[in-house]
């Protein structure tokens, strides 16, 4: 027999699988054992019910179990047989199954597609040169300062504009509120102890400005904040709250100057110039690892350009499926609740990450392509390197990492992850 190969598609596959009556005989006597050693029906002592009743009574909890122990095996069988790999579970139709005679099917699934690697070599990387202005340097040391920033309390007069309130606040949402993504919920109320606000300060709402200056500690007010949509915390976004907040003190910031003993506190630096030193190699060792990284996003993005391909519908939705809980672990992270995720509107979100899926897809097999072309290999002491860092930042031994993720088949994953990375570095060194 021979897959049915559907004229539009290239990707997916339908075939015939036949099962012979001796294995569906088989497997049948198997079951009817199986569920001679549990049946309780009346008049029979257990274990000992024959066949026929068995047959009789659960004659379609054996038909489904056996339908389950044998399509997977014999489609798999069969799709080995004629040279197919599926990336997909199997659609099952045309199910024929009677006493006495072979167990039919059609199974539809789908497979890669063949790629004709083209174009790869003559790929070629931006490689922009990397400069650190005097300015930069600057830039970053009057950010040190502000983060070693001392305040100090001042008294005997109101806030002013350049001040920090020292507050405590509680902030409650209004009633449910809509987005330009529809509705969004009540979300959390936010209490805070101790925070200070800058008057007038870039980064301040511009409501506690106009509320909190002129006042003194010990005041109260109470007004409203209406966070725009793009607001960084998830938890504020397109929403308005209602605060109630307490002046507690005033204080004033004091930079620390910058000499030679505000370099010794930061680390082994001797000297101010030692300190400018080190930034200046930070900041170029960032903007060359940036500019990498833009370059070869740049090269993925050509590489799909000179190779057209279809894509498998399963694929792409697996993808999606990793960017969605991706995204969902960010959003729970910045304080989202599993009451408000289950408010979205998660149809329109697989929607909206269809497309990337299929940009991250094709890179994939493509990458996957080239690795075979240059026989790019991820030895075990790489992968050891990475199941040694995954163990790190889980605060876990190497050996359990490398157990988990062999259960659950990340370990294969992993490797090719690696030589996805390893052949994009190929990739990057040869468009030189």
């Amino acid at each position: 027999m021979s897959p049915t190969e559907t004229k539009e598609s290239t990707t997916k596959r339908e075939i015939q699988v036949e099962i012979p009556v001796e294995d569906v005989n088989r497997q049948t006597d198997s079951l009817i054992q199986k569920y001679q050693k549990v049946a309780r029906i009346p008049g029979f002592r257990r274990g000992h019910v024959p066949a026929s009743i068995i047959r009789q009574r659960f004659s379609e909890e054996i038909k489904t179990d056996m339908v389950e122990a044998l399509i997977p095996r014999f489609f798999k069988q069969e799709a080995e047989r004629l040279s197919l790999h599926p990336v997909s579970q199997p659609r099952v139709t045309d199910l024929h199954l009677h006493d006495g005679e072979p167990l039919r099917f059609k199974a539809a699934f789908e497979v890669l597609p063949e790629i004709k690697l083209e174009g790869y070599k003559e790929l070629r990387a931006d490689k922009p040169e990397i400069a650190v202005s005097e300015a930069d340097v600057e830039q970053a040391l009057a950010d040190l300062r502000e983060r070693h920033a001392s305040f100090n309390p001042v008294e005997g007069r109101a806030l002013a504009d350049g001040d920090f309130a020292q507050v405590s606040l509680d902030g409650n949402p209004k009633a449910e509120q809509k987005s330009d993504q529809g509705k969004i919920g009540e979300g959390q109320p936010v209490h805070m102890d101790e925070v200070l606000v800058e008057i007038a300060g870039k980064d301040t709402m511009p409501e506690f400005t106009e509320h909190l200056r002129g006042t003194s500690p010990g005041d109260d007010r109470t007004f409203d904040v209406n966070y725009p949509e793009d607001t960084q915390d998830k938890r504020l976004a397109g929403k308005t709250f209602s605060y109630a907040v307490k002046v507690q003190s005033i204080k004033q910031k004091s930079l620390p100057e910058l000499n030679d003993e505000f370099a010794k506190q930061l680390g082994e630096f001797q000297t101010v110039d030692d300190l400018r030193k080190a930034i200046r190699e930070q900041i170029e060792s960032e903007r060359k690892h940036q500019a990498e990284r833009d370059a070869k996003e740049k090269l993925v993005v050509e590489l799909i350009q000179r190779n057209d391909f279809e894509v498998p519908d399963s694929l792409i939705e697996q993808q999606i499926d990793i960017r969605l809980e991706r995204g969902l672990r960010a959003l729970a992270a910045q304080g989202l609740t599993a009451e408000q995720m289950k408010k979205m509107d998660l149809s329109r979100l697989r929607v909206g990450q269809r497309e990337q899926a299929i940009h991250d897809v094709r890179a994939a097999l493509l990458l996957e392509r080239v690795a075979e072309e240059e026989n790019v290999q991820v030895s075990d002491e790489e992968l050891d390197r990475e199941l040694e860092s995954l163990a790190r930042q889980s605060k876990q031994t190497s050996e359990a990492v490398r157990a988990r993720l062999t259960r659950d088949g990340g370990l294969d994953r992993i490797r090719t992850r690696i030589r996805n990375e390893k052949t994009l570095d190929f990739l990057y060194r040869q468009s030189a």
